[in-house]
């Protein structure tokens, strides 16, 4: 799928699960051969986002990196173990992930963009079909995944209509009524474009502030009258490897 580039941000330090061996998208969860762990390689957590996207047809991907994580692309490489073609952007400004992926603006200001977590652990593997699918039967300039969420007060849950129409993003509420998180999307040139316009007139008041979210652009983009559509994706919530907790119970589940 040549007019889809997939963006994925790695520039987090890791703090709640601090000291690693590695870069934490790159903690071995699992084996490339299930059933073989005495003879199969290790699979890291990014391995699980990269294959979903290729999956779906998506051969080239931009990964924005912070200084000092090199393993990661000293292990991936240039993707040839997933079919795909991977490159790599350096951070610029560290005041969170909309920051970090408006790195790669430049080189694909003009592509449908398929996004997700590196970090992060989900079925099914069909996730970006269903996902792209979606977005080629609608107009939206961003397409959410959508997931059941276990901790709501930890995630942006989606307000969103029976058309699947957003009309809110709660960021990290205390009490809601709300039962979807996102956890993947798929956008247009026009939620790129809107998202470095929305960042070029902040940034100058970011470093004071507590950092920004997507889930504070994509609200940003449903308050500006983009058209921010979702789609249930999966009917188990996602997993965030970036806790004690969650780790442990990623090892766990993989045996």
């Amino acid at each position: 799928m040549d007019n889809v580039i997939g963006l994925i941000p790695a520039g987090g330090h890791a703090r709640r699960i601090e000291p690693l061996p590695c870069s934490k998208e790159l903690f071995p969860i699992g084996f490339l051969h299930r059933h073989d762990e005495k003879h199969g390689h290790p699979k890291v957590v990014c391995h699980y986002l990269l294959e979903k996207m290729r999956a779906a047809g998506i051969t080239k991907a931009y990964i924005v990196l912070r200084q000092g994580k090199w393993d990661i692309p000293a292990y991936l490489q240039d993707g040839r173990m997933f079919e795909m073609h991977l490159a790599y952007l350096m951070l610029g400004l560290p005041y969170g992930v909309p920051y970090t992926v408006d790195q790669a603006y430049p080189f694909v200001r003009d592509a449908i963009i398929a996004f997700g977590f590196p970090d992060i652990l989900f079925q099914p593997d069909d996730a970006f079909i269903k996902l792209l699918a979606k977005k080629a039967a609608s107009n939206a300039d961003i397409m959410l995944g959508l997931f059941p969420a276990d901790s709501p007060q930890k995630v942006d849950m989606v307000n969103f209509d029976k058309n699947g129409r957003v009309r809110q993003i709660e960021i990290k509420p205390r009490q809601t009524q709300l039962r979807f998180t996102w956890g993947i999307a798929v956008w247009t040139s026009v939620f790129t474009a809107f998202m470095h316009e929305h960042l070029a007139v902040i940034k100058g008041s970011a470093a004071g502030q507590p950092e920004l979210s997507m889930g504070h652009v994509i609200e940003a983009a449903v308050s500006s009258d983009l058209r921010v559509e979702a789609v249930i994706v999966s009917d188990d919530p996602y997993l965030d490897i970036g806790t004690p907790e969650n780790l442990l119970k990623a090892i766990r589940n993989v045996q």
